[in-house]
């Protein structure tokens, strides 16, 4: 976990960021997912805290590099083996706002996932 974390603070922001044009005209139309690169393909899932602190730290250099109103209505999505187990603990994060699912889509369990936060 210790490895986790410092891959994911170190680099998110700034690999994320260099695609990001803080001069787009319709941030409405805009989702960023965030899927740790140790997770993919692993069935590792970030703990909830961490996703949380990762999304938040996204949501600030949104506000910060492009407008608070646009950090605070960007929907920032979570991804890295979310499934019918993991999901509600995730949704309750406040800057988690949906989920990239992957193998988890194929399987009855996905029900549960779309209906998280009904």
């Amino acid at each position: 976990q210790w490895y986790q974390r410092r891959v994911r603070s170190e680099d998110c922001t700034k690999q994320g960021s260099s695609g990001i044009n803080a001069e787009y005209g319709d941030w409405n139309k805009v989702v960023i997912a965030y899927e740790p690169v140790w997770a993919i393909g692993t069935g590792k899932v970030a703990t909830p805290e961490i996703a949380q602190e990762t999304h938040e730290q996204i949501r600030a250099w949104i506000s910060a590099n492009v407008s608070p109103d646009v950090g605070a209505a960007v929907r920032i999505i979570y991804g890295g083996s979310v499934n019918g187990k993991n999901c509600g603990e995730l949704a309750r994060q406040p800057d988690i706002d949906g989920f990239l699912v992957g193998g988890a889509s194929l399987k009855p369990e996905f029900v549960d996932i779309i209906n998280v936060n009904a």
